[in-house]
């Protein structure tokens, strides 16, 4: 319902009320100068007088020089760091390194330099401990002068037992495709069994 009192108002726009898209519609401002494109559409191609179809996103930009030398430098050849003789032990920087793992919580440096000092000189002895309990973390990185010594004592304490515990000795460092010793283990692998819950 239209009150009657209520006054109709014709509201006619000014040159300066025309946002830029109205140029070009036949209105006033046309007839000023140049015509104005009208804008685009990225994704449709916008008007028919344009053939070429643009798009957006990183697959549809054509190739600049810049992303062609880019392009060339990532596929150029890299040096390796895989040295002959197919897969084995490799060594660090400063020597051999062995992992021991299944070190007791309670060990102390000096246990483990007494049963592995017997093979060598030990370089470095990493014994990690965890923060919270302060226990180690269950492993130790040990590392020898001369592969021979390393590997004596692989070959001797692998399997052998330290403060009641097994230990199982083996490089820390090795090249080619790593191997697991045991491939056929049950879907949960080396979880705990915990009893189930009851409701």
């Amino acid at each position: 319902m239209v009150k009657p009192d209520a006054e109709a108002v014709d509201f006619e726009p000014e040159e300066d009320d025309l946002m830029e898209e109205d140029i070009g519609d036949g209105s006033p401002n046309a007839a000023h100068g140049a015509q104005i494109p009208r804008l685009k559409s990225a994704v449709t191609g916008g008007g028919a007088a344009s053939a070429v179809r643009k798009t957006k996103g990183r697959g549809f930009r054509d190739e600049n020089p810049a992303e062609e030398d880019r392009n060339a430098r990532l596929n150029a050849r890299f040096d390796s760091l895989d040295t002959e003789g197919g897969p084995g032990p490799e060594r660090s920087i400063e020597g051999w390194i062995i992992l021991v793992t299944g070190v007791h919580e309670e060990a102390q440096e000096d246990d483990l330099q007494n049963a592995f000092g017997e093979f060598g000189e030990i370089k470095n002895l990493h014994l990690n401990l965890d923060r919270r309990t302060g226990f180690v973390k269950g492993y130790a990185l040990i590392e020898y002068e001369n592969f021979e010594e390393a590997q004596k004592v692989i070959d001797e304490l692998n399997g052998s037992e330290l403060l009641t515990q097994i230990i199982n000795v083996s490089w820390a460092f090795s090249k080619g495709p790593f191997r697991r010793r045991n491939m056929r283990r049950s879907p949960r692998g080396r979880r705990s069994r915990s009893p189930r819950r009851r409701f």
